[in-house]
């Protein structure tokens, strides 16, 4: 957290709180429906505007990450790669021919 906390104080790119902005912004949108994640993906979300993009702060995430030192970015990833499992978790098969 203290190498989080000095380089969001150091980087030009970065403000106080944009890391933890961030991962609650992915965490967030990882536990949308897929359905939901698709209808934001073609069409758009109207709150990402005032709210903040989740994909942009994946993005920022990722360039956290190469910021940090080893130690860092390890506990940072093992953080955000729980939630990228959860969207990458595969959907329940349907069952076509039923009804």
């Amino acid at each position: 957290m203290s190498e989080i906390f000095r380089l969001e104080r150091t980087r030009n790119y970065l403000e106080p709180g944009d890391v933890g902005s961030a991962v609650r912004l992915w965490k967030d949108y990882v536990q949308r429906s897929q359905r939901e994640q698709w209808h934001d993906y073609e069409w758009g979300n109207v709150h990402w505007y005032c709210c903040g993009n989740p994909l942009e702060a994946r993005a920022l995430l990722d360039t956290v990450t190469q910021a940090l030192s080893r130690r860092g970015a390890r506990e940072l990833r093992r953080t955000i790669e729980k939630f990228d499992a959860v969207r990458n978790r595969r959907s329940p098969p349907y069952e076509i021919g039923e009804g």
